[in-house]
């Protein structure tokens, strides 16, 4: 290594930077394989299920029609073996305490990818409720192919779909990755445990915040900036906080939020309830209302 840099110091520096941290952590030192699931690997196991699921729009370049069952079968079998060796790896992790039976993780790894697999028809057609509701919903769409192929919204949504369908199949950190691969290609943060129904079109989308609990109708659009976020945090004693509780909004069928508009805490939108841009919302909002900025200041 170069002297010039002291690289060999600056190595020693860095083992033991990792070791304190994996002594703080209780992790093992102990040499062996991988212990996490990797974002590349997951990174390219999404494109090749986008592509499945839209394969004459996100699949390669030559694919002809007669050859798309093919292409189909061939990328999902690819992927869903990849997909199975990183759960293996989140499963392995998470029972590291447990001195878990590595044949059993395989196993379980399997049947959560099978039962993955089995959805992606159900996940194909949320996703075309979902191109539908952007091409009706905007006026500058010239056609649902531009939209599948251009609107940062619905990829966020395709990366939503399948990391959902990861975290309710017991498999967070994979859906995790999921939706952050997503996040950092659009700027738009959905958490995987987010319920989200069908035909839901995120216009513009940067800056979008949707929380994991929190939970969407069907037939909902929302504009850049919005948040969908939690008002408080409960902690125990000692400070550290609860997980996984309920504390994101509902909104109800047929909303609309405008640019800008932050919804806190577990408040519910009603149906059909329209929310202007840039308003502060901490209360529920009648279905069928109309909140503005110059409404919510004349009702204090």
């Amino acid at each position: 290594m170069s002297s010039v840099f002291d690289v060999a110091g600056v190595v020693r520096a860095l083992h033991e930077a990792r070791n304190d941290w994996r002594d703080a952590q209780q992790r093992s030192r102990e040499p062996g394989a991988r212990e996490f699931p990797s974002r590349d690997a997951l990174a390219h196991v999404t494109t090749q299920l986008a592509g499945a699921l839209f394969p004459m729009r996100l699949g390669p370049l030559d694919l002809r029609h007669e050859s798309e069952d093919f292409y189909v079968g061939h990328t999902l079998d690819s992927a869903l073996h990849a997909l199975a060796a990183q759960a293996r790896l989140e499963l392995a992790f998470a029972t590291r305490q447990e001195a878990a039976d590595s044949q059993a993780i395989a196993q379980q790894a399997t049947e959560r990818v099978r039962d993955f697999a089995a959805a992606l028809p159900a996940i194909r057609r949320l996703l075309d409720s979902d191109v539908l509701a952007a091409w009706q919903g905007d006026p500058a769409a010239r056609s649902v192919d531009e939209v599948l192929l251009c609107y940062p919204g619905v990829l966020a949504m395709i990366h939503h779909r399948l990391a959902h369908q990861l975290y309710r199949l017991g498999l967070p950190l994979l859906a995790r990755i999921v939706a952050e691969i997503a996040h950092s290609q659009t700027g738009i943060d959905i958490h995987p445990g987010a319920s989200i129904g069908r035909a839901f079109f995120i216009d513009h989308g940067t800056g979008v915040v949707i929380g994991e609990t929190a939970v969407i109708g069907e037939h909902v659009r929302v504009y850049q900036a919005v948040t969908l976020g939690a008002k408080r945090f409960s902690a125990d004693a000692d400070g550290v906080l609860h997980k996984g509780r309920p504390r994101h909004p509902t909104v109800e069928d047929e909303v609309v939020i405008y640019a800008g508009a932050t919804i806190l805490g577990q408040v519910v939108i009603g149906r059909g309830a329209t929310i202007g841009g840039n308003v502060w919302i901490t209360d529920d909002v009648a279905p069928g209302a109309s909140i503005t900025q110059a409404s919510l200041r004349n009702s204090r």
